[in-house]
């Protein structure tokens, strides 16, 4: 069972991993910690992009011999297969750690996973670490590589009656915010851009025309690019398609501060939450609601 020492080190496995978020895609936003043998941090990483080092690598390279004998603490499952980088459960092994503790296993693994294989080789390995915690951050990854598609996130403002609007200096500002966690944005216009320009580096290639209103075409289109994560601006027809068909996976609605005294038909809640979705979070940004909504 894994100690509060460990524990402290996942999450700070999780916390860091969240620094690749916006950039690692098609790959996952990963992190790691190395513990020495008598259990202190001398080593940490995260996954920057594909083409890089992976988590494990980069924290392995901080340890240095440091990491003999001591405790990988890794978000995402080592991966078991030579890519564009060399495996990393190889990795693990070559610098001689005793110990492997694992959040989220890889769904990606070809054959026999990492887990198994440092198994084999002797070391200590525990799974399903605080796996619900590292979700926080794999879990749009891992949505991706379970719908065979992107997950969309949109984004839309509304006037006092729940009905969308064009974007304000409101939806300005929690675009740019959001943005920086996404792959892609796409404008009302159907134009596309990449989420922080040049992140990816030049494993992605952003679509340089723009999306087309059929749902089925604009997936297609971001699956191409290599993106797991879109964020989409409405009001647009592509966005009303994607409410419509509980495409969408998540909502965020910018909503104006109503009045403290005002008719209960001036803002319906079906005009805010559609069919098939549910509240799950929301909070004041100067006079707006920021409304966090998600598919059932």
């Amino acid at each position: 069972m894994a100690t509060s020492v460990e524990l402290a080190a996942m999450r700070r496995a999780i916390i860091i991993s969240a620094s690749g978020l916006g950039s690692t895609s098609p790959n996952p936003a990963v992190g790691c910690v190395i513990l020495d043998a008598a259990g202190r941090t001398v080593g940490e990483g995260y996954h920057l992009r594909k083409g890089d080092a992976h988590a494990e690598v980069n924290a392995l390279t901080a340890a240095g011999e440091y990491a003999i004998g001591g405790t990988a603490v890794v978000t995402l499952e080592p991966c078991n297969h030579h890519g564009v980088t060399p495996a990393c459960h190889q990795a693990l092994l070559d610098a001689k750690v005793a110990r492997v503790l694992i959040a989220v296993m890889d769904p990606t693994s070809r054959g026999e996973g990492g887990a198994s294989r440092l198994r084999k080789a002797g070391l200590d390995v525990e799974t399903h670490v605080l796996e619900e915690e590292a979700l926080a951050v794999l879990g749009p990854w891992q949505a991706s590589l379970s719908n065979q598609r992107a997950t969309l996130h949109l984004l839309v403002q509304t006037d006092g009656t729940g009905l969308p609007i064009a974007p304000t200096q409101a939806a300005h500002t929690e675009i740019e915010r959001q943005r920086d966690v996404h792959d892609l944005v796409v404008l009302p216009d159907g134009s596309v851009e990449e989420g922080r320009a040049g992140s990816h580096g030049s494993a992605f290639q952003a679509p340089d025309h723009p999306v087309a209103d059929e749902p089925a075409h604009a997936l297609a289109m971001f699956t191409d690019a290599g993106a797991r994560t879109v964020l989409l601006v409405g009001p647009s027809t592509l966005s009303q398609l994607l409410l419509s068909t509980a495409t969408a996976d998540r909502l965020t609605l910018i909503h104006p501060i109503p009045e403290p005294s005002q008719l209960a038909s001036a803002a319906p809640a079906s005009a805010l939450i559609p069919d098939r979705y549910t509240l799950s979070g929301i909070c004041r940004v100067g006079d707006h609601l920021i409304i966090s909504v998600e598919r059932r």
